[in-house]
């Protein structure tokens, strides 16, 4: 079994569009979606759910009324100014920390573990997915993305998949780090921009701190194709495998707009690139 992460220094780069391209062109395999912070991959494959789990993850405290001598002693010591004069704890500002309840002399505060948000395992056309959604304002520092990670790996596991393939979070902070270990390929999108190239340095630069293997792609290379020379360049200086160039395609607004990868759609362009992109990939992995 193989794992693919499809990652990128920013956002909207077309690494999901990609990510949707492989689950079509791919067999027998287990697709994940890492982007839990704005999770998108769902809108391409439409999945049925058929199983939905909670995520737990961090604390925040909460004032027992009846044991409760209100002293003022936690609302005095919190810096997040999260408990009221009336000893009631703002869940929004409480950073779970729980000096307040190390200094309650009646042991009134209780720490209470968050629900996050949820993860899912979900039937589409193509296959199984693994993916979640972080909820509003919760912390996200890689252990959501980790759990996908390790129950998409099981899933494969299970259907003896040949793949996992994974839609990775863009950046190089914790989400995009737990998106790397233990993976196989690290394919990286990048767009025809000088700051298109000084994030897919630094992702790179994470990547290889890893030792993962990295490939490239660069989306939309012909509207920039000095730039695109330039990434080229820094390619070939790095010893990094620039797999592919996809060219700038309308067809490919025209396949999301009715919810389908660009491979199920009748188009050629960037769908005939994408494809090469595969068939390279899967040489390169074999």
């Amino acid at each position: 079994m193989k794992q693919i992460v499809v990652i990128s220094g920013k956002g909207g780069t077309g690494k999901t569009i990609l990510t949707g391209a492989f689950a079509a062109l791919a067999e027998n395999k287990v697709m994940a979606d890492c982007d839990v912070d704005a999770a998108d991959l769902h809108l391409l494959l439409s999945p049925e759910i058929e199983q939905r789990h909670q995520f737990k993850s961090g604390f925040t405290a909460k004032i027992d009324k009846k044991l409760c001598k209100e002293c003022g002693r936690c609302v005095a010591a919190c810096r997040f100014n999260a408990i009221s004069e009336d000893f009631v704890v703002d869940p929004i500002s409480c950073e779970g920390c729980a000096f307040c309840k190390f200094i309650c002399p009646a042991e009134a505060v209780i720490m209470q573990e968050n629900i996050a948000g949820e993860w899912y395992i979900s039937r589409t056309r193509f296959g199984s997915l693994v993916h979640a959604k972080l909820g509003i304002a919760e912390e996200n520092s890689g252990k959501l993305v980790a759990l996908v990670r390790q129950k998409a790996k099981e899933l494969a596991q299970k259907e003896d998949a040949d793949w996992v393939i994974i839609d990775g979070a863009p950046g190089i902070g914790c989400p995009v780090i737990a998106s790397l270990s233990g993976i196989d390929c690290a394919l990286v999108v990048t767009e025809p921009t000088l700051s298109g190239l000084h994030d897919a340095d630094r992702v790179i630069k994470v990547a290889r701190h890893f030792s993962v293997p990295v490939a490239l792609v660069v989306n939309k290379f012909d509207l920039n194709t000095q730039m695109s020379e330039e990434i080229e360049s820094y390619c070939h200086k790095n010893n990094i495998e620039l797999i592919g160039k996809i060219s700038f395609d309308e067809d490919v607004v025209k396949a999301l707009v009715e919810g389908k990868t660009i491979i199920e759609y009748p188009s050629k362009g960037a769908k005939e690139q994408i494809i090469q992109i595969w068939e390279k990939l899967y040489q390169r992995m074999r």
